[in-house]
């Protein structure tokens, strides 16, 4: 038995460790979205949440022409109402930019369009350049229902080799995986108004397990054709004025909408090794469905009660750790005291009189976005979670009479909460999303770990004037990214550095083929010069120009010769990249030299010999090496090939991969110690 409990140990820290993994919380690192109100950030989404907003206008331009409206419900192939929530330009897609054709973009429906757009954007908001992310393990589980684009298909004489590719909703998330190169999964969700909120739980589990490093999860919908006004007309379930009365005495109906919501997701623990910046995080989610019930597309109450605690069990915690709930919430004399009614279940009973669960919907101001509708929730609680405010839910002056208000443990969000991060309480919140198709969704969401006062990623570079790298596919392109960056840098800009911002738009965003420098001392006169670039007036900080095709880069490491004492002190003194590789490779050396290799880069004294012996000199010029190699690597600058001469050629195996830097380290010493006895022995024979 004794000889056993070593093996015993090791199963059990095994399970632990994957139990562990299993519940690990996952990290929202960036977001990007389309939505009703010409809505193209989350910045303006918060804008709108915060103001108490509508975004619900009348038809869009597409549909003209089709005489939809009559007031009158029974009226056969219309509409009796004129209003939702709608893109502006959804239409409108930059197809070369992502090497598709005009023809193929033709037969593309909106849907598959707009995700690729939200998903560069995600990527690019998260500080990844798309580019660097070709043949990695990164999945996309994307949400969606039925397409009506065109109705392509119907007309044989119309099929042109793109329209099966363009229309089939597999190749939603197909499309950005192949675009951008990506190699995990690619999953297309379709379980209705769930799809989305589905689709990020499959996101979950594909890091927890493994599958990919990074995943893009959300959803798109797009009503090319007004089938679905046209559908719930007849069906009277829609509000006659196309919004959402969430949980408001007045509901009367849904409102449709249309919107894409993309959010990039790590694993927490891989998030922070890799300094990004958490928006917040996944504790945990669950997925179920309604069963037989009172009918295909009737909500079932006990169904959505056990998907929320399923959801709470699985981020184990309980009811009372909960603050606040982003309904479904789709306006309905049905839909919203069932749903109220599973709420009340789950967080009324021992529930503090003084700290109800908050009560919200986003439906309220975009309206129903059908398989988005669960991301766009997230989304929200997301920016109320960095706010620190629970945005009002509008039309819900009165709130519904069907519901126990005050047995409930619930509070409606008829105004906004302030929700601020404290001490005492890590605040969380939970998104709920049910699908026509009677599956249920529920995600648990935690504000972000505290992050102590993070250092300016440009630590050490100048403070004078400085070049910041503007680019685009074209002109028109470029002025336009000049123009956005303007425009966020007049409202942001007193929070950023400007060596930051430099640093980002040089490391962190994909270099294009026309491009311009701007060279600013501050903020105030970067703007000013974008603002030139943007308007296409000449500008003394401006220098424009299209990049000439890159040629191939070769790192070459020399032999002997080049050393001088202290030659790394600048740097190890002003990059924190090169310091840190010096460490590393001080730590692989020192077992071989006993020496401090640090201390001879910065020209320090040490225990070390003297700097011209050759067993001093060489293991110095391998670490400047691998030090200078991460630095220019650090800088978006990789090498094609790697050459070197005489002990160069070890630092050109390591920075290849030939050679792990443990290796390279041994060799060099041994090496160099190797050469020095043998110069002893050739004076003293």
């Amino acid at each position: 038995m004794q000889a056993a409990l070593p093996a015993i140990r090791a199963l059990q820290k095994r399970a632990a460790d994957l139990e562990a993994k299993q519940s690990e919380p996952i990290a929202v690192v960036s977001m990007a979205c389309r939505l009703p109100g010409g809505i193209d950030t989350p910045e303006g989404f918060w804008e709108l949440l915060a103001s108490g907003g509508d975004a619900v206008g009348g038809l869009p331009s597409r549909w003209t022409g089709l005489d939809l409206y009559d007031p009158d419900p029974e009226a056969v192939g219309k509409t009796y109402s004129q209003e939702g929530g709608f893109l502006d330009g959804a239409e409108h897609f930059d197809a070369p930019f992502f090497g598709i054709s005009p023809r193929e973009a033709l037969s593309m429906d909106p849907q598959q369009r707009l995700v690729l757009e939200a998903s560069w954007e995600a990527l690019e908001r998260a500080g990844i350049r798309p580019d660097s992310l070709m043949e990695s393990r990164t999945g996309v589980y994307l949400g969606t229902m039925s397409s009506d684009y065109g109705h392509l298909g119907r007309d044989l004489d119309a099929l042109d080799g793109y329209v099966s590719t363009g229309k089939a909703s597999s190749v939603v998330s197909g499309r950005v995986s192949y675009t951008l190169g990506l190699q995990g999964p690619a999953v297309t969700v379709d379980t209705a108004c769930s799809s989305s909120l589905v689709a990020l739980h499959l996101a979950v589990q594909a890091l927890r397990q493994g599958e990919c490093e990074l995943a893009l999860a959300g959803g798109v919908t797009i009503m090319s054709a007004p089938s679905l006004f046209v559908e719930f007309s007849r069906l009277k379930g829609m509000a006659a004025d196309g919004r959402c009365k969430s949980f408001s005495a007045g509901a009367d109906g849904a409102g449709w909408a249309e919107g894409v919501g993309v959010i990039a997701l790590k694993r927490l623990s891989a998030a922070q090794r890799d300094g990004d910046r958490v928006l917040a995080v996944i504790r945990g989610s669950a997925v179920n469905q309604d069963g037989r019930s009172q009918g295909l597309t009737a909500p079932n109450g006990p169904s959505q009660q056990r998907v929320i605690q399923d959801a709470l069990a699985a981020a184990r915690l309980t009811p009372a750790d909960i603050d606040a709930v982003e309904a479904h919430g789709t306006g309905t004399s049905l839909g919203d005291p069932i749903e109220a009614g599973a709420l009340a279940e789950v967080f009324g009973p021992g529930r503090e009189a003084d700290r109800p669960v908050y009560l919200g919907s986003s439906k309220s101001n975009i309206g129903h976005a059908q398989a988005a509708a669960g991301v766009i929730g997230v989304i929200k609680m997301v920016l109320a979670l960095e706010h620190g405010v629970l945005p009002k839910t509008l039309h819900a002056e009165e709130p519904t009479p069907l519901i126990e208000w005050d047995t409930s443990g619930l509070e409606l969000l008829n105004e906004a909460r302030p929700w601020q991060r404290g001490a005492e309480r890590t605040r969380r919140a939970g998104v709920s999303s049910f699908g026509l198709s009677g599956t249920n969704a529920h995600v648990v969401l935690e504000e972000a770990p505290a992050r102590e006062p993070a250092e300016p990623a440009a630590a050490g570079l100048p403070t004078g004037p400085l070049p910041v790298v503007v680019s685009g596919r074209d002109e028109a392109a470029l002025r336009e990214q000049a123009g956005r960056w303007a425009d966020w840098l007049s409202t942001h800009g007193t929070e950023v550095p400007l060596a930051d911002i430099a640093v980002t738009a040089a490391r962190h965003r994909s270099q294009f083929e026309s491009r311009a420098s701007v060279v600013a001392a501050d903020t105030g006169g970067l703007v000013e010069a974008l603002r030139a670039l943007a308007e296409g007036t000449a500008h003394d900080a401006v220098v424009t120009g299209s990049a000439a095709r890159r040629g191939k880069v070769v790192f070459v490491y020399p032999g002997q010769g080049s050393q001088w004492v202290g030659m790394g002190r600048e740097l190890l003194a002003s990059n924190a990249v090169f310091a840190e590789t010096i460490e590393a490779c001080d730590a692989a050396l020192r077992p071989f030299t006993g020496w401090s290799v640090r201390e001879v880069l910065a020209g320090e004294e040490g225990d070390h010999p003297p700097f011209d012996r050759v067993d001093v000199v060489q293991p110095a010029l391998f670490a400047m090496g691998v030090g200078l190699s991460a630095v220019w690597r650090s800088l978006g600058v990789e090498p094609s090939a790697v050459v070197g001469h005489s002990q160069g050629e070890v630092v050109a195996a390591v920075v290849s991969g030939a050679l792990t830097l443990e290796q390279g380290s041994q060799i060099v010493a041994q090496r160099s110690q190797a050469v020095l006895a043998a110069r002893v022995r050739a004076v003293w024979p």
